[in-house]
């Protein structure tokens, strides 16, 4: 049989793509816009045919019917990473949490640890070889690919076709649903003055020659905004937005000095514009691989001159991290936070940057904190904190003393709240 022949005889409608899920299955999905609205939407639909199944995924970005409280007997959700379309559903019990290291679901999915009965994903077009591409998140769904009993893709004309470890045979999957709407589009966030301090504080530590992993939100995209001057920079991340573009057209990342795979952009998932997908589509200079490839720190930190820059809700004058939780109530997940902290720190010449605004709710509250609020979810150790920006100034912790280590983080707080801390390090006998 042709891979033509094999493509026909398993292309079928959402609707039918269903009867391929079995009653306690868990589904797996890809990171952001790799989620399939068309076959989610069908299992929407259907979902109180069901019982007892899950929808597994790092980061949902819409919010489809079954994330529903009154079916959650039918098809849960269960979240690797919280955002918008989960937030409210994990602070109040009916959706599912599964803590992580991004690097490491692949490993906990082949171990058998975590179930991986079906695989829905976005997908490229097939090539001439009966090759699909899973470009806009290899992530963990390679893994589940190996591992599951049934492959179902979403067929769209707007999903780019990349080149790495990303690529589904059609001699793999068990159903196909073709789609034609455009790829969800993810905006840059917002950049005001406090972003904008950060990011060229930041910059300036950053070489020319250096590898970059850039997470995602304002700060860090303050950080790219500021670097369009430098020279011969890398990338090896584990998203790819449109700032990464910026880089590119400014002429400051050639990928020319990276030791690890020179001359190539890495990264485990895209989110962006539809430019960023067009840049995408046969680009030999970027490569999609799983997240076990991009975010493991032994791999990544191969690369020279690894700079990873990552956001943090709070942090205590240890330096511990909150980054995921606002005290005992879920917020987003460890996604590679920790990963590349610890990647960066075993890179030769190496910086991790934790960033944060040193207040919020207009300045009434201290993000840096004697001690985290009861309940937080620590994201990043005191152990793998190296660099620490606010827009005061940077905080140097690794090699620190407790007591150094209060003392650089006081005098990066808001000055309304220096004193304060200070008074409560006193009391904690820190200070």
């Amino acid at each position: 049989m042709s891979v033509q022949q094999g493509y026909a005889s398993k292309k079928m409608s959402a609707s039918d793509a269903m009867r391929l899920v079995r009653d306690g299955d868990t589904i797996i999905v890809p990171t952001g816009v790799g989620e399939p609205p068309t076959l989610l939407t069908a299992l929407s639909e259907q979902r109180r045919d069901f019982q007892d199944v899950k929808v597994a995924q790092i980061l949902a970005v819409r919010k489809f019917g079954y994330i529903d409280p009154e079916t959650v007997q039918h098809v849960r959700h269960v979240a690797l990473f919280y955002g918008a379309a989960t937030r409210a559903g994990g602070q109040a019990g009916w959706i599912d949490f599964i803590p992580n290291y991004f690097s490491e679901i692949p490993s906990l999915i082949g171990r058998g640890q975590m179930p991986a009965d079906v695989v829905f994903s976005m997908a490229s077009p097939m090539d001439a070889h009966g090759y699909f591409s899973l470009s806009l998140g290899a992530d963990y769904t390679m893994a589940a690919v190996a591992k599951a009993r049934a492959v179902v893709l979403e067929v769209n004309p707007n999903v780019p076709f990349a080149y790495g470890n990303c690529h589904v045979h059609i001699s793999q999957v068990a159903g196909l649903v073709e789609s034609s709407d455009p790829v969800l589009e993810v905006g840059l966030p917002k950049i005001g003055p406090v972003q904008e301090a950060i990011g060229k504080y930041v910059a300036d530590l950053i070489d020319d020659g250096s590898t970059l992993q850039i997470g995602y939100g304002g700060i860090p995209d303050a950080v790219v905004m500021q670097l369009t001057y430098k020279h011969d920079l890398g990338i090896h991340t584990e998203m790819i937005g449109d700032g990464i573009l910026t880089l590119l057209a400014s002429g400051a990342v050639t990928n020319r000095r990276k030791n690890y795979l020179p001359g190539k952009m890495v990264a485990t998932f895209a989110l962006g514009s539809a430019k960023l997908y067009q840049f995408m589509d046969h680009n030999p200079a970027l490569e999609i691989h799983p997240v076990e490839f991009t975010n493991t720190p032994t791999l990544a930190g191969q690369n020279d001159k690894l700079m990873s820059i990552n956001a943090t809700l709070q942090i205590d004058l240890l330096g511990q991290c909150g980054s995921e939780s606002l005290g005992h109530l879920p917020y987003s997940g460890t996604g590679g936070q920790a990963d590349f902290v610890r990647a960066a720190n075993l890179s030769n010449g190496g910086k991790s940057f934790i960033v944060l605004p040193s207040t919020a709710k207009g300045d009434t509250i201290s993000r840096i904190v004697p001690v985290l609020s009861p309940g937080t979810h620590v994201s990043t150790s005191k152990n793998d904190v190296n660099y620490v920006v606010s827009e005061f100034g940077v905080a140097q912790l690794r090699g620190k003393s407790a007591k150094q280590r209060a003392r650089e983080l006081i005098g990066i707080a808001h000055p309304n709240f220096r004193t304060e801390l200070t008074e409560a390090a006193k009391r904690m006998g820190v200070l």
